[in-house]
């Protein structure tokens, strides 16, 4: 395998890294590795699942907002 090093990491990333990777009982090189493979990797879309998901999920929706019921809504408490 090959080796990396990271220079000038902020200490917020690096401390927000640590409690990752305590919470998921990884080191924090472990930890680093997922985040790569997870950002490094691409999955392709599949296209006619993601619409049959959309479809099911307006489908629960019962209440259709209005372009009235929208502005009435930004305009409340303007007056």
């Amino acid at each position: 395998m090959q080796t990396i090093t990271i220079k000038n990491v902020p200490i917020n990333i690096h401390k927000s890294l640590k409690n990752i990777a305590r919470f998921n009982r990884r080191s924090l090189n472990n930890e680093i590795i997922y985040c790569l493979e997870k950002y490094t990797t691409f999955s392709k879309i599949n296209s006619k699942q993601l619409i049959i998901k959309a479809r099911n999920t307006r489908e629960k929706i019962s209440h259709l907002i209005s372009d009235s019921d929208i502005k009435e809504a930004k305009n409340e408490g303007r007056k």
